[in-house]
């Protein structure tokens, strides 16, 4: 991966003309934890700042699984370019792949038949305090989910299913239970200890430019479903304003709404959200997701859930370095995000969980270390889905069976 400082094609999404989303390397079985069994596997986010906001990661989901790149931006409201998904839509898809997979899997293991299945899932976020003064605290807010289901199944059958899904979902553990992440720091090649978060015990990670010597290209023969990740082209009504840096009144919050809706392509396992973040002006776009073990033609759930989390993280540190004016160039970050499973999803017992997430974040620049260190403090503060992970969120979930709430 290249510096964005020379502003080279490669350093805008468009550039390259790749798909926003492709499979760089095939792996060689899928994680276990998309399965029915019991697991633990560990996705691994590298990715790192392009021009502007628009930011690129390398997704590897755990050790045997496949290597996806993806693309992400952010709208006109924070100054992007609005060309991919911004970070949060990456998260509420994921949360829907994920969802989604637990059912089918529950369902199969109780000989329960599923006709067809959508879901809305609704995430919302704020802010109390100031970005620029550097108080600003973000906070998530329950999801709120609404699963429609169509089968010849009982209520009861149904209501069980859902609620047994949604605690097997190791992407909804990352809401319900409260996370000490952890974070290592490196400036200009050499690491330092950090003291105003918890300090990452890890070995160091590989700086993603050592790592990549050039920018990540779709693998020749890929049987990628089509349109991984695009934009619809529907724009929210009325016309994107300037988002604030924050909150004058302690008490006031700037709150994001990001609402998705997501259909079943393919019974075996293949989910199409339709997120967006609710303001006006803001763009439609579509994410895949493939659930199925034995195929991966998309990213999994977990696999955009874990991209989400990095690139919202990143997305805070531009906002602080561009209104700061730091001089801090050359973001990029190593994030590794346990999942795990354990249980039976015939008998009720199956469970999904996550682990902290362990971010290793490489700058560069001249100022000094505290500095450097502030601007990681203060993006993690700031960073929504830190901000979800710290809290305990349990969903609120409602269930339509064949079009009747039950």
């Amino acid at each position: 991966m290249g510096s964005i400082a020379d502003a080279k094609p490669t350093d805008h999404i468009e550039g390259t003309g790749y798909p926003l989303a492709f499979k760089m390397q095939q792996g060689t079985e899928r994680p276990a934890v998309l399965g029915d069994g019991e697991a633990r596997n560990v996705f691994t986010v590298e990715s790192r700042q392009m021009a502007g906001y628009q930011k690129e990661g390398v997704v590897h989901e755990g050790e045997t699984g496949s290597v996806w790149r993806m693309a992400t931006d952010e709208g006109k409201h924070l100054g992007g370019t609005d060309l991919a998904p911004f970070p949060l839509g990456f998260f509420n898809a994921g949360l829907h792949g994920d969802l989604i997979n637990r059912i089918l899997t529950i369902a199969k293991a109780r000989d329960i038949q599923i006709d067809d299945l959508n879901i809305d899932l609704l995430n919302g976020y704020y802010i109390i305090g100031s970005f620029i003064r550097g108080d600003g605290v973000g906070y998530g807010e329950p999801a709120q989910i609404v699963a429609r289901v169509f089968s010849p199944a009982s209520a009861a059958d149904i209501s069980a299913l859902i609620r047994d899904a949604v605690k097997a979902s190791p992407g909804m553990d990352l809401m319900r239970t409260s996370f000490d992440n952890t974070f290592a720091i490196y400036v200009n090649g050499r690491r330092r200890v950090v003291t105003s978060l918890t300090n990452s015990d890890a070995p160091d990670a590989t700086d993603p430019y050592k790592t990549h010597a050039a920018p990540p290209a779709p693998l020749g023969g890929a049987n990628d479903l089509k349109d991984i990740i695009w934009k619809t082209g529907v724009v929210q009504d009325g016309v994107a304003q300037a988002a604030p840096n924050g909150t004058d009144e302690k008490l006031k919050r700037i709150v994001r709404a990001v609402p998705g809706h997501s259909v079943l392509l393919d019974p075996a396992g293949v989910t199409e959200t339709d997120t967006y973040l609710g303001l006006d002006g803001m763009s439609h776009f579509k994410v895949k997701s493939d659930e199925r073990i034995d195929m991966d033609q998309a990213p999994s759930g977990l696999g955009h859930l874990a991209a989400g989390i990095a690139f919202c993280y990143m997305t805070q540190i531009g906002r602080y370095i561009e209104h700061q004016k730091f001089n801090i160039r050359g973001v990029r970050l190593v994030q590794h995000t346990p999942f795990v499973t354990s249980g039976n999803p015939a008998d009720g017992s199956w469970t999904g969980k996550a682990e902290p997430a362990d971010t290793h974040l490489f700058l560069s620049g001249e100022e000094d270390d505290a500095t450097h260190e502030k601007l990681m403090t203060i993006a993690a503060n700031t960073c929504y889905l830190h901000a979800t992970m710290l809290a305990t969120l349990e969903p609120v979930v409602a269930v339509e069976l064949n079009g009747t709430a039950i």
